[in-house]
């Protein structure tokens, strides 16, 4: 039995400096400062999941404005001086933003590649996009989604009162259900055969999303979400109520969609539940930056009654010089695409709550070796290695911003 045990230990022991030996990445010359992290394969991934925020501050003042980390035994370059963008983005003929966005969508969300390249679907993503989300199609969609918001938020009827019950909820929780439910359904539509149930089906949606979306972050650091198995539960489930045979039975499903069920039914090799999972990136895409958008643009207006008072006076004014008001009992207003663009006030509020909310992460890999000159210096990148922009960094610097929040 010692002979056993010594035999394992000696061959983990030789494993473990194998890989500190062959596994580790060494920092060459011109190189950005190197964090390799502790753990084989995983790199900084769990400390990046947790709290990105604070995890590229950390690094920032240890190294300074470049440096790399081991993701998911990929190498990502992060670049935190703002006055770099503009270079990184000169040097477009270096970078393949694609590559990244494809092979996470597929881990994130379960399904093949969507890259046309890879063999599996020959859709054009980009140009479904362009051909569903401009235009008369986007008209559409923000017409429907001012009906279902106005839809949502009115009180139900009540047959046997003349008053409405009021309801007690959280802000966030409030707007979590209003703009995932609206959402919903302008993108996916109502289900006519159980209009009964529908409102539950829907919060039952919204549940799940939550989960799912709760772990997203270490999804994109590259953790499995095997991991977590709840979040993958909730994800299995999201996508079984989106497989084509329950989404035909829905009513002003949006354009998006229509093209993308008929696109993947003709022209990818996609099994049912894969096709239901890239539309669940439809939903993740629309939710999750949305929703707490919302809550900080209406959180902000609510700490300060000089923004509120101002973007009332807005509305009512847009609302008169449309010849429309606001009612509970009459018809819903509507404003045209011209309309909304001319909000000064709610736009500044929006892009304010944005800047101090958004935690957005722009991707670009490497598709040869190159020298990348910034203005703090110059850094040699691999090949296959990311270059990786995280503007919360900008857009809480107290160098930037006098008083960030």
């Amino acid at each position: 039995m010692m002979t056993i045990s010594l035999i394992w230990g000696i061959a983990i022991a030789a494993c473990c400096c194998l890989w500190l030996i062959l596994g580790i990445r060494r920092r060459q010359t011109g190189e950005p400062p190197l964090e390799n992290g502790l753990i084989p394969y995983l790199g900084c991934a769990l400390q990046f999941g947790a709290n990105p925020l604070e995890f590229l501050r950390a690094n920032q003042r240890k190294h300074g404005h470049v440096f790399t980390c081991k993701l998911m035994g990929k190498y990502v370059h992060f670049i935190t001086n703002p006055l770099s963008y503009h270079k990184v983005l000169c040097h477009g003929k270096y970078f393949d933003w694609k590559k990244f966005h494809y092979a996470t969508s597929a881990k994130a969300f379960g399904h093949r590649s969507i890259d046309p390249r890879d063999g599996n679907t020959t859709e054009n993503i980009n140009n479904t996009f362009i051909k569903t989300l401009q235009g008369n199609a986007l008209n559409f969609l923000t017409e429907s989604m001012m009906e279902n918001l106005q839809s949502i938020m009115r009180p139900p009827a009540f047959s046997n009162s003349k008053t409405a019950a009021w309801v007690t909820e959280g802000m966030y929780s409030f707007c979590y259900r209003v703009m995932f439910e609206a959402g919903y359904l302008t993108i996916f539509g109502r289900d006519l055969t159980r209009q009964d149930t529908q409102k539950a089906h829907i919060l039952n949606n919204l549940d799940n999303f939550k989960k799912f979306d709760k772990v997203f972050p270490a999804l994109v650091a590259g953790l499995p979400i095997h991991m977590f198995r709840t979040a993958h539960n909730a994800r299995e489930k999201l996508a079984e109520s989106l497989k084509h045979e329950n989404l035909q039975k829905r009513e002003s499903v949006s354009e998006l969609i229509r093209l993308r069920m008929f696109l993947n039914d003709t022209l990818s090799t996609f099994d049912d539940l894969e096709k239901a999972k890239t539309h669940l990136v439809v939903l993740w895409a629309s939710q999750a930056n949305t929703i707490p958008a919302t809550f900080w643009s209406l959180f902000q207006m609510i700490r300060n009654p000089e923004a509120m008072k101002a973007a009332t006076e807005e509305v009512k004014r847009t609302l008169e010089n449309a010849g429309q008001k606001v009612s509970l009992e009459g018809n819903p207003i509507c404003l045209s695409q011209t309309q909304l663009n001319d909000l000064p006030v709610l736009e500044s509020i929006i892009k304010e709550s944005l800047r101090l909310s958004s935690a957005s992460l722009n991707i670009r890999t490497a598709k040869e070796d190159f020298t990348l000159h910034l203005e703090d210096g110059s850094y040699n990148i691999r090949k296959d290695d990311i270059i990786a922009l995280y503007p919360q960094l900008m857009h809480l610097d107290p160098e930037i911003y006098p008083d960030p929040l």
